[in-house]
């Protein structure tokens, strides 16, 4: 159990028996009246976000999680494969379900699977992945990294905004928390 106002963002709490990843915790004290918190909580299971207010000395159960190494495999419909790197058995995982974590899934990447009661209901992705540019218009001569930036389509889908000088075929570092360029890969 944890006090509501001790809650921080990416805790995972049980919530009416589903399992919640904080996105927001503002923690508000008013000037007259008891402090309390407020939270925009994401539903695992479903992906669904919604807020809600605690007071600030209302206990929160936190999410009882397993978490196992898993490399992602391949994609085939609205379903993620995923391979346990223990027991080698492939667990699928809707795309639904995992959001925008599925925008930087490259195959073999190694992820934390996180199962809440025997169901798998999402990952925790490296903080940065190595994608292949797959679209970008071409560079100029005479860009440099300093001359402002260009969207660029990566392997898995995903577009983010690169240097001038990254052209199709390179190989970008991309920050998963944030979804940002980070550098490019020699």
């Amino acid at each position: 159990m944890i006090n509501a106002g001790a809650v921080r963002p990416n805790m995972k709490l049980e919530i009416e028996g589903d399992p919640y990843i904080v996105v927001n915790a503002d923690h508000v004290k008013p000037g007259k009246g008891q402090a309390f918190s407020r939270f925009k909580l994401k539903n695992l299971k479903t992906g669904l976000v919604v807020e809600k207010t605690y007071k600030a000395g209302e206990k929160l159960k936190r999410a009882d999680f397993l978490v196992k190494k898993a490399q992602y495999l391949y994609k085939q419909g609205g379903e993620y494969f995923f391979m346990d790197l223990e027991t080698y058995e492939q667990i699928p995982i809707l795309g639904d379900v995992l959001g925008t974590d599925k925008d930087f899934l490259a195959e073999n990447v190694e992820v934390r699977l996180l199962l809440f009661k025997g169901e798998p209901v999402g990952v925790e992705l490296p903080t940065a992945v190595d994608l292949r540019v797959v679209e970008t218009e071409p560079g100029v001569k005479g860009d440099t990294a300093s001359g402002g930036t260009k969207p660029a389509r990566l392997e898995t889908g995903v577009v983010v905004q690169v240097p001038f000088f990254i052209s199709e075929g390179d190989i970008v570092r991309v920050d998963t928390r944030k979804g940002e360029y980070v550098e490019r890969v020699k």
